[in-house]
């Protein structure tokens, strides 16, 4: 009787097996070099950093209201950095003239796409979208406008900020500043979708 009954469970284990089989069949890229099939795939890009653990659970606990500052203001960020991009691509071959008035097009164009959006923000959400400019484009506001508009457009908008509590010189500097090193961590965080 134990031999029928472990015959009966070979039997179903080599016709149930490749059924079973059959059903997690994935289908993949392939190709066939020097007689070898090479699995071709395309795998998502990682950020590699220096942190093992970007923020633990208590930092997440204790800095929420930093977190969603950070999640509201950096895709505001990322969008500057893209236009910022475009429009000096575009004005690197154009003469001095031309390029102050496709620069004030961009200015006025860019106010009234984000003036409404931006006037709902707190006072700590535009501090941190001054240090996310900052972040993405290597550069302050204080210095984005100077170049872009002039000393005394850059100088006018200082002192307007200043009057709201914002410093438009105020640099990123993860290295060596605390609540820089946490808003980088939280960024790589988010951008990753682990936040």
């Amino acid at each position: 009787m134990q031999k029928i009954a472990g015959i009966i469970v070979l039997v179903l284990t080599m016709v149930v097996a490749p059924l079973h089989a059959q059903q997690r069949l994935i289908v993949s890229a392939a190709y066939v070099e020097d007689g070898d099939t090479i699995l071709y795939s395309t795998l998502r890009e990682v950020q590699v950093s220096p942190y093992t653990s970007l923020l633990t659970q208590q930092e997440i606990k204790k800095n929420q209201k930093l977190i969603r500052n950070v999640k509201k203001m950096l895709p505001y960020a990322q969008t500057g950095k893209r236009e910022l991009d475009a429009l000096e691509a575009q004005l690197a071959s154009l003469p001095k003239k031309k390029q102050k008035e496709i620069i004030k097009a961009k200015e006025k164009e860019m106010l009234d796409r984000y003036t409404e959006e931006l006037k709902k923000c707190t006072i700590s959400q535009g501090m941190v979208l001054l240090k996310l400019i900052d972040r993405e484009t290597g550069k302050t506001s204080y210095t984005i406008v100077n170049e872009l508009r002039g000393k005394l457009r850059a100088s006018f908008y200082q002192t307007f900020a200043r009057l709201f509590g914002y410093n438009l010189k105020a640099g990123f500097d993860p290295q060596h500043s605390k609540q820089d090193d946490l808003i980088d961590r939280i960024c790589i965080m988010v951008e990753n979708g682990r936040l």
